[in-house]
């Protein structure tokens, strides 16, 4: 049996740490046309599709998708739409809870995860003519182009 040095081990653990996953949530579900843009890389969007920080949701004519977030949040989103996170932060032990957010065109279904139990102030959604604040456990919204 070969030995691992122990220097390789730390070194690999090390790497492991550094390489911390920065989804804050997945796609949960999706039928028809659905994308993912992170860092202007734009893929399909499968179930386990990770969204990060900046991430563009989009869905096409015949296409929705539904996404849950770290915190528990579950937003669904209908045809035509097109949503980006813009900040969201769950550090809960550090009280650090933000999530904000943009919807251009299209619709959702908002479903609140702890974020908004725990800070109803740090939720935000921006639409073309304004910003909603989250005060409540569920929504629905629509913007039209």
């Amino acid at each position: 049996m070969q030995r691992i040095p122990a220097a390789l081990i730390l070194a690999l653990a090390a790497g492991h740490v550094l390489a911390a996953d920065p989804a804050i949530g997945y796609v949960k579900s999706v039928s028809g046309d659905a994308f993912v843009t992170t860092a202007g890389a734009k893929a399909k969007a499968q179930v386990g599709s990770p969204v990060q920080q900046g991430s563009l949701l989009e869905t096409g004519k015949n296409g929705t998708m539904g996404v849950t977030f770290k915190d528990e949040t579950m937003v669904s989103f209908g045809p035509n739409t097109s949503f980006t996170v813009t900040d969201y932060v769950y550090a809960p032990a550090e009280g650090k809870l933000k999530f904000g957010s943009k919807l251009a065109k299209g619709s959702l279904n908002y479903v609140s995860g702890a974020i908004e139990k725990m800070k109803p102030d740090a939720v935000t959604v921006g639409t073309p003519t304004g910003t909603i604040g989250v005060r409540g456990t569920q929504f629905l919204l629509k913007v039209e182009e």
